[in-house]
């Protein structure tokens, strides 16, 4: 997943050749998620390059946080997952966001597209 510009700066120069060694050396081009991201149980069956086996998209593995922290590049707080696993283990992360982002909205005095 593209970091945002703004969170660019948390992470260490190095970021791409660690998340290539998360995802290719280490994981070998598979999905290491066992089923953290709550939306299958057990080892995601996903590969880098290939069709997912739920949703027929291309699979681009991605280097997911377990603590959710950019700056915490320890071996085992990183693992490789593709996008729907790395997308449902930060669900609430992004809940949480999306939230804070309609308040910050709010007290701007910005108008929401959309009732909430």
């Amino acid at each position: 997943m593209p970091i945002r510009p703004e969170n660019k700066i948390l992470y260490p120069v190095d970021w791409p050749q660690i998340s290539h060694r998360i995802r290719f050396e280490r994981a070998g081009g598979f999905c290491e998620c066992a089923g953290e991201c709550r939306t299958h149980a057990g080892p995601c069956p996903a590969v880098h390059g290939e069709a997912h086996p739920v949703t027929g998209s291309r699979v681009v593995l991605t280097t997911a946080h377990r603590n959710h922290t950019p700056e915490d590049c320890r071996e085992d707080n990183l693992f490789a997952a593709c996008q729907r696993c790395h997308l449902g283990y930060d669900r609430d992360l992004h809940r949480l966001n999306a939230a804070r982002t309609r308040v910050a909205r709010r007290t701007a005095g910005m108008t929401p597209l959309f009732e909430e």
